[in-house]
């Protein structure tokens, strides 16, 4: 078989699309996509209404661009892939996209001569078939926090993703495991917002494709295990200068005593939008498992020097590894989207010169001092999004309306389910 072109782009319920295209593809160009593809889901139920979808006018096409220079090597044999940007049929850039709203949080962010740089951390639990078909978790008896090894990886799927990603040029930083087993962490090292976020989305996807071959279900859902933790996806924060340096630098020290005033600002932005971050960062009803008191997931509206039990975590390296992690988000995200709402917040509490409430100082499992967490399940905070103005009009009204309204109508579904089926109305995506 002659080598393809495997264009994808990740949908407002993570969930990676794309075609196979052939050789004479593998270049800079464009292919059409059904635009309503944006009010599918999970469930494949249309959701007509759905605003910014075109859907009630005539379901047109949209087509995904994208640049030679973006394709990469695949893990599918001579399969290449490449993530590009939505436009709708009047050219305009698709605005209920997510990789269109991170582009404008690094624009915005550029006004003020800083380039953003992430670095994200992805957590997932590992899920077999028995007999009759049912899902169950990965069987590690031997397996334990920080493990390397065939005790905690029996059959060798992590060995075979990290293999797969560095023959397709992912630059990881890290494979372990998590607290709780069958639980994993991947890790990949820090780059500019836009490329370091296309890397997560199509390694995500390689993750997941490479664990099924050898028979894993790889699930990067918040809480698809209720009687243990759940899985998140920090997001770690730096900005580059005009010249390069790390503007959250200050001394070769990091800590609260060595911030400086953007991380002041951006800490300041994340404790005031704190509750309207949550639909965003952590959109589905599962999500709200995880998200809770003593659980290291996000859920307080706090921040303190290398704590786990907070929101915000700021670094004790200093200098080119000086840096913020925000904690709240899961990869049942769109990461474009979450990446762009935590930047957003964090710029509006930078040019708004908000006040920076008290550090932690309590261990927030026997007590904290924060007054209040995120919502207690997807619908209300969807209210609080809805409630927080600057937020909405920072990221995008268009975005947030649509993706508001698809969440409303998720909520509904979810309603009468159980935990297993509510579960499994996401598993097989996330």
């Amino acid at each position: 078989m002659r080598d393809r072109l495997r264009p994808l782009w990740c949908d407002q319920l993570s969930i990676v699309r794309g075609k196979y295209l052939p050789q004479e593809k593998i270049g800079s160009g464009y292919t059409r996509f059904a635009q309503p593809c944006l009010a599918v889901h999970y469930d494949k139920d249309l959701i007509v209404d759905a605003p910014g979808t075109a859907t009630l006018e005539g379901l047109p096409d949209m087509e995904l661009h994208w640049a030679e220079e973006d394709i990469r090597r695949g893990w599918e044999p001579g399969v290449h892939v490449v993530t590009g940007d939505l436009y709708d049929r009047f050219g305009q850039l698709v605005p209920v996209a997510g990789r269109a709203v991170l582009k404008k949080a690094i624009a915005d962010w550029g006004k003020h001569g800083l380039t953003p740089k992430v670095g994200i951390e992805l957590e997932a639990f590992a899920f077999t078939r028995d007999a009759e078909g049912n899902l169950q978790p990965y069987d590690v008896p031997g397996g334990y926090v920080y493990g390397t090894g065939p005790f905690n990886d029996p059959v060798g799927f992590t060995d075979a993703i990290w293999e797969a990603a560095e023959d397709a040029g992912f630059a990881l930083e890290l494979i372990t495991t998590e607290y709780d087993t069958p639980q994993f962490e991947f890790t990949l090292t820090f780059d500019e917002a836009l490329k370091a976020i296309d890397d997560v989305v199509q390694f995500r996807l390689l993750a997941r494709e490479v664990a099924w071959k050898h028979g894993i279900l790889l699930t990067f859902l918040p809480k698809p295990l209720f009687d243990r933790g759940g899985s998140g996806m920090h997001i770690n924060l730096s900005f580059a200068d005009a010249a390069g340096n790390n503007a959250l630098a200050n001394g070769d020290r990091g800590g609260i005593a060595a911030m400086n005033g953007l991380a002041k600002g951006c800490v300041a932005g994340w404790m005031a939008h704190h509750k309207g971050l949550a639909a965003l960062t952590a959109p589905t009803v599962n999500s709200y498992a995880r998200l809770q008191p003593a659980s290291m997931s996000g859920y307080w509206c706090n921040w303190g020097e290398d704590h786990r039990g907070v929101t915000v975590r700021v670094s004790g390296e200093g200098g080119k590894k000086a840096r913020l992690e925000h904690r709240m988000a899961d990869a049942s995200s769109n990461p474009y989207a979450a990446v762009a709402a935590v930047l957003q917040a964090a710029r509006l509490g930078f040019e708004g010169g908000y006040a920076l409430p008290a550090s932690e100082t309590g261990d927030c499992f026997t007590g904290q001092d924060a007054a209040h967490g995120v919502a207690g399940s997807l619908a209300e905070a969807l209210d609080d999004l809805q409630a927080d103005t600057a937020l909405i009009a920072a990221l995008g009204p268009d975005y947030v309306a649509h993706h508001v309204h698809m969440k409303r109508v998720e909520v509904e579904k979810q309603a009468e389910k159980s935990d297993v089926e509510a579960r499994d109305f996401y598993i097989w995506y996330v």
